[in-house]
């Protein structure tokens, strides 16, 4: 899809961001003042490769894994540092030197602006296809900096409302039963729990989950499926049971089947691997019901707006998803989350390593922080 196509179904995403005016500024509260920036002060690029460490076993219908590795970002101006982060599973295909790589081409030098987001993300765009989840760790950088110039939270600047965020699921991965108890009763806080599926055990991890909790489901079956009545069978099975949704039932590739399945399911079929980004979108109407954008997959909050705008377009309803992330891709997402119809935020909660404090859940409900850009306090001083 070409970018007027874009803009034929929402137009600028942040607009309004990027076009707000001192004046406007002072209308929003003085919570605290805008940075004073200096004439030509140019932006400063900084990276670092990290690891996340998984609390548990994280196991999935493909693979299972105890780490996540990681690329943490900052974007300096004017003694203001913004953070972001590239978070790469297995799946995404990118890695840490493929992201170090990438960032080590971006010149950002070449900017003095950082509410120039529309010119600086393009150029960053075009310096070499791909790299979405590296991508995306600047475009995180740069709202963190541009709110924290600003003295301004993101979902502020946007207009939106922080009283409308949903309750976030929290994830039970495939295991033996007396995991799952356990990994259910820990999740005790949340009122919704995503459950992974697509193996031999299915009906067990439901079964044992509904041993301990009557909590609405989300399910996802990570491509797991491989025969669509079957599929559709479990769909009837899994709706009795309380399921909100199905996430990815079938390969990706398997498009007609997909189909037949949205087009005879009790319950909405979101994509999410057959979905990378906005130039997808437009395929996914008639196939699924629904799609779960990750900021990891579509390159950051600024796509991500384009791609709700779009979705809403084609009366698609939205889950906001993660991978394993720090606080600061969780928060970026949860930013936009009032926008969304459910959300699976809960990457930050899943490692045991996490250097920022962003976004945190009361009684199941996401909360947004009250601090300019992202709303991150270093845990860690890395940069």
């Amino acid at each position: 899809m070409k970018k007027r196509e874009f803009l034929k179904y929402g137009g600028l995403a942040l607009g309004a961001l990027v076009a707000t005016t001192p004046a406007v500024m002072a209308s929003m509260g003085d919570k605290k003042k805008p940075v004073r920036r200096s004439a030509g002060s140019s932006l400063k690029l900084s990276f670092l490769p990290y690891d996340l460490k998984l609390r548990h076993v994280f196991t999935i219908a493909s693979n299972s894994r105890t780490t996540t590795p990681d690329v943490l970002t900052m974007i300096e101006c004017d003694g203001v540092k913004g953070y972001g982060e590239a978070s790469l599973p297995p799946y995404l295909v990118e890695t840490q030197a493929s992201v170090s790589e990438f960032l080590s081409k971006v010149n950002l030098g070449q900017f003095n602006d950082p509410f120039l987001l529309e010119d600086i993300l393009e150029y960053v765009d075009g310096v070499m296809p791909g790299n979405h989840a590296a991508k995306a760790s600047i475009d995180l950088a740069l709202h963190d900096l541009v709110g924290k110039l600003m003295g301004q939270p993101c979902y502020r600047i946007l207009g939106l409302n922080p009283l409308k965020t949903p309750n976030t699921s929290f994830t039970i991965g495939i295991d033996t039963p007396d995991v799952v108890r356990q990994k259910t009763k820990e999740a005790d806080i949340y009122k919704v729990l995503k459950v992974k599926v697509g193996r031999d055990n299915d009906k067990e991890m439901i079964e044992t989950i509904r041993s301990v909790t009557d909590k609405p489901l989300f399910v996802d079956a990570n491509q797991g499926w491989t025969d669509k009545q079957k599929a559709l069978d479990m769909i009837f099975w899994l709706k009795e049971r309380g399921v909100l949704f199905i996430e990815q039932p079938m390969a990706k590739d398997k498009k007609d089947d997909i189909a037949w399945i949205t087009q005879n399911s009790p319950l909405p079929i979101i994509a999410d691997e057959a979905l990378q980004g906005v130039e997808d979108l437009l395929s996914m109407k008639g196939i699924y019901s629904g799609i779960n954008i990750k900021l990891m997959k579509c390159g950051g909050m600024h796509n991500a707006l384009k791609m709700i705008r779009i979705a809403r377009e084609l009366d698609m309803k939205i889950l906001f998803g993660c991978m394993t992330e720090t606080s600061c891709a969780v928060s970026a997402a949860a930013q936009l989350s009032p926008l969304v119809d459910w959300a699976d935020l809960d990457g930050n909660l899943l490692i045991g390593n996490d250097v920022y404090e962003g976004v945190t859940v009361t009684d199941g409900k996401l909360v947004l922080p009250d601090r300019p850009g992202l709303g991150l306090i270093e845990k860690v001083k890395l940069f």
